[in-house]
């Protein structure tokens, strides 16, 4: 089956004092998720799922809504920051230079979860969405540190990490999952659907 791990649109900056940020998509996020759309639209896609996390749902909404299928939430794909009372997009961390940007950098863990506790749910809840859908083509709309994380497995980098390169926005990530087990990454990082928008795409682009 082929697997597509998609990362959100841009979301909005939201702190709080107490509670889950879980910000909504800025109105560049919810641009970014028609061009994905548009661009998926054509391909044969089986079923979408979607991390709970508004911007993922909000990112999944316009593609189910083009090939009619309702968005299926997976808890196993939320972020590993999903409780923070606090959302930055990474950009004006590292613009800004914040010590949150240099905490990532120096990949500190910052989370309620632990970290195998976290690869333990991801990789569970990828697997099983596999294990549900052999020979078929499912979109995950997800976050960037369940991207990292699961390519990083597949690579077998030996560590889960939640940082080896940077998804952009809408990015989509193809993996190939054999019944065998055999996992094999067919693109990363694609974003052809934003060029040319001249909306932004990750920390150094626009598209």
């Amino acid at each position: 089956m082929e697997l597509l791990i998609i990362r959100h649109g841009l979301p909005v900056r939201r702190e709080l004092t107490e509670g889950a940020a879980d910000p909504e998509l800025a109105p560049q996020g919810r641009e970014q998720a028609e061009h994905l759309a548009r661009y998926l639209a054509s391909e044969h896609i089986d079923a979408v799922y979607a991390s709970p996390m508004a911007r993922a749902k909000e990112t999944a909404a316009p593609l189910a809504e083009l090939l009619g299928m309702e968005i299926r939430i997976s808890p196993g794909v939320a972020e590993w920051d999903q409780n923070s009372s606090e959302y930055v997009p990474v950009e004006e961390l590292k613009a800004a230079n914040d010590p949150r940007w240099q905490a990532m950098l120096a990949g500190e863990w910052s989370s309620d979860e632990s970290e195998d506790d976290f690869r333990a749910r991801v990789l569970e809840s990828i697997e099983t969405i596999v294990d549900d859908h052999r020979g078929q083509k499912v979109a995950v709309v997800c976050h960037g540190g369940i991207i990292n994380g699961y390519l990083s497995h597949v690579l077998g980098l030996g560590e889960f990490a939640r940082g080896f390169f940077y998804p952009n926005y809408t990015s989509i990530n193809r993996v190939a999952a054999a019944s065998s087990g055999e996992r094999s990454i067919v693109t990363i990082n694609e974003t052809s659907h934003l060029r040319g928008t001249g909306l932004p795409m990750g920390l150094f682009q626009q598209g």
